[in-house]
């Protein structure tokens, strides 16, 4: 028996019910509980699990939520909310807006940065036109999710696709193969949301409040913070298109935006204390005990010993979907990976695995780390509490649609 695939479970098991007696558990929590399960069993030595951590994604997401905690304490975040949605008069135009615009910005900004960003955002607008915040905290989940499927850097699997395979213009590669699926897929996912939530989508026409800024200074440095992503995003996409072999990492671009909050704002302890910290907590722990899986070798047993033809797209699609929810998807990425090249699988099945791995988020919580950072965000600023089944209610019937369409196109 497998312990770590054991505790694996058990942690799936109780970030379903979140109840152990009179206890309430937060997700942060049980993930917590899992990582210290396989050190104190042994099943990975704390070497190993050090090394786990993928100390690139920690920095990168300390730089972020400290770029969306100042935007947040500063009142702009508000502001920008205004600006953005001031021209969806109706629940269907909030939600379309949220899919298509959160979802095709993710593609460049990152997944989790949106998450980061947004969640507060919908919580503001949840509470001002009294709006059911699950269905705009899923709305954000699906868009971020699906809509960075269309670029290399819109997720940390896409990256190590198009760094780890012989993909010539990786942006364009993307954009060709899964840019119109991806497109559809955003327009299932409000199809699919206008039933799950159908009575709260009423006729009544919303109007949007004008916010006003509570801290001007700090507004201006999460402002320059801001506009510091998106040019070294534009610098990363340019040098990427122009055939540069240096690659400007995610994990420097956000703390380099950071810096201005960091180095010059008065009030950068308040906004360091302020910090989403449990979540960076859950995935340290993540990072342990996925790694102590890994080791174990069980997954990659499974596929080894299953006989099937793992190199046809539909197979692709399936695996990717369906081990992404044991192992996380970059890891999942990881190991699929080697196994596509030594198949010679073409650039379609490189295409699949991306599509597959990314919207595995969308059938469950720890399908993508968006997720957890959204539900994590809406528990602890909105005390909005998303459920592991009501969460796969939805997102279980999106997926296996979502999975059709990418096969439509990519066979």
């Amino acid at each position: 028996m497998m312990i770590s695939v054991v505790i694996l479970a058990l942690v799936f098991l109780f970030t379903a019910i979140r109840q152990v007696g009179n206890i309430r558990l937060d997700i942060w929590q049980i993930m917590c509980m899992g990582a210290l399960g396989v050190l104190l069993t042994a099943q990975i030595s704390i070497t190993d699990a050090i090394a786990g951590i993928n100390i690139d994604v920690m920095l990168f997401l300390f730089g972020m939520f400290i770029i969306g905690q100042a935007l947040e304490m500063s009142g702009y975040l508000s502001h920008l909310s205004y600006r953005f949605f001031k021209n969806a008069r109706s629940i269907d135009a909030v939600i379309l807006y949220i899919l298509f615009g959160m979802g095709f910005a993710s593609a460049f900004l990152m997944n989790d940065t949106l998450a980061i960003i947004g969640t507060p955002v919908v919580l503001l607008l949840a509470k001002e036109h009294s709006i059911d915040p699950k269905l705009l905290l899923m709305a954000l989940a699906f868009a971020v999710t699906t809509g960075s499927v269309i670029s290399p850097i819109g997720n940390p699997q896409n990256l190590l696709i198009a760094l780890g395979s012989d993909i010539h213009y990786p942006f364009l590669t993307f954009m060709k193969y899964l840019l119109l699926p991806t497109a559809i897929n955003l327009m299932i996912a409000y199809f699919i949301l206008r039933i799950s939530f159908r009575k709260h989508f009423t006729s009544c026409p919303l109007n949007h409040s004008r916010p006003s800024v509570t801290d001007k200074k700090l507004a201006a440095l999460s402002r320059l913070s801001l506009g510091l992503v998106v040019l070294l995003v534009c610098i990363k996409i340019m040098m990427a298109l122009s055939g540069l072999e240096y690659d400007m990492e995610l994990t420097y671009i956000a703390l380099i935006s950071a810096m201005p909050i960091l180095l010059l704002s008065k009030r950068r302890k308040e906004v360091v204390k302020n910090l989403d910290w449990h979540t960076l907590i859950f995935f340290v722990a993540m990072f342990i005990l996925m790694e102590s899986v890994w080791n174990s070798g069980f997954f990659q047993r499974v596929i080894d010993d299953s006989g099937l033809n793992i190199t046809m797209t539909p197979m692709i699609l399936a695996i990717s979907v369906i081990l992404s929810q044991f192992i996380s998807n970059v890891p999942l990425v990881a190991l699929y990976m080697p196994m596509l090249s030594h198949a010679d699988v073409t650039i379609t099945g490189m295409m699949a695995l991306a599509a597959g791995s990314t919207i595995a988020g969308n059938l469950s919580i720890l399908g993508a780390a968006s997720n957890v950072i959204i539900i994590q965000n809406a528990e602890r600023k909105g005390k909005v509490s998303l459920g592991f089944f009501e969460f796969a209610r939805i997102g279980l019937p999106l997926t296996v649609l979502q999975l059709m369409v990418y096969w439509i196109f990519l066979v």
